[in-house]
């Protein structure tokens, strides 16, 4: 079994009792695993799972496929804040989703790790902003050798940004 420390970034229905959980981890990086039964009303992850957790958990690697076990989680911060206020909430799932489609999977990156964790920091004690969603698509590029240019560097590199982007920046118009 392995440990890490991570952020829940996307939940995914897997059947009527599981659930998939893409985390962001200083470890591994994303890193996706299986909570068998989560659904269950009396499943030991009934009420650690949701979007935005920060947890220490434990995993047991696949050796077959990218989805791992999930046996155990420790939730350090629930991120409430970040729930409550939709545009929060719609900045900070913009935020994981630009981050799944730059980063590679069980690939660690502790650099980009610390920036969504200042991010959704910011979020949560100052509110969303159209500066603070720029500034997190800059850092990212930035990190990632993409030069200045965050739009342009990643469209250039990736051939596209997540569509939420457009939704996300209306919010401040």
């Amino acid at each position: 079994m392995e440990s890490a420390r991570g952020t829940i970034i996307r939940l995914t229905k897997l059947s009527d009792t599981s659930l998939i959980i893409l985390w962001m981890s200083e470890e591994e990086g994303l890193l996706k695993t299986v909570a068998k039964g989560a659904r269950r009303p009396k499943s030991a992850f009934a009420g650690r799972l949701d979007l935005f957790v920060d947890a220490g958990f434990q995993w047991s690697r696949s050796r077959s496929s990218d989805l791992h076990g999930l046996r155990e989680v420790a939730v350090t911060d629930y991120r409430e804040p970040l729930r409550g206020n939709y545009r929060d909430s719609v900045v900070a799932a913009y935020f994981g989703q630009l981050l799944e489609m730059v980063l590679e999977l069980n690939h660690a990156e502790p650099e980009i790790f610390a920036l969504l964790q200042r991010g959704l920091a910011y979020l949560t004690e100052e509110g969303g902003s159209r500066k603070a969603v720029l500034h997190f698509e800059k850092e990212v590029a930035r990190l990632l050798g993409l030069g200045d240019g965050a739009q342009r560097g990643i469209l250039n590199a990736y051939g596209k940004l997540p569509a939420s982007r457009e939704h996300c920046l209306d919010l401040f118009t």
